[in-house]
């Protein structure tokens, strides 16, 4: 089962105000899915987003990254 967070729970992990977090959202850095105009956050794709220090997928979410990538210097 997929958890989705509001951005006003990301804000509070990110640190971040609710107008910067729908500016990374709107523009793909976070990982996150409309619904409606709402804007919904995956968990784990937003720990995933952290643990690589705050960048995104080379083209985007909703890739894989390359296999080669990890442990590449």
């Amino acid at each position: 089962m997929v958890r989705l967070m509001d951005l006003k729970q990301v804000c509070q992990i990110l640190n971040v105000s609710y107008s910067r977090a729908c500016e990374l959202a709107r523009t793909g850095v976070l990982p996150c899915v409309r619904i409606g105009r709402t804007i919904r956050v995956h968990a784990e794709k937003l720990d995933e987003f952290i643990e690589r220090g705050g960048f995104r997928l080379p083209g985007g979410w909703r890739r894989r990254p390359p296999e080669h990538a990890e442990g590449t210097a």
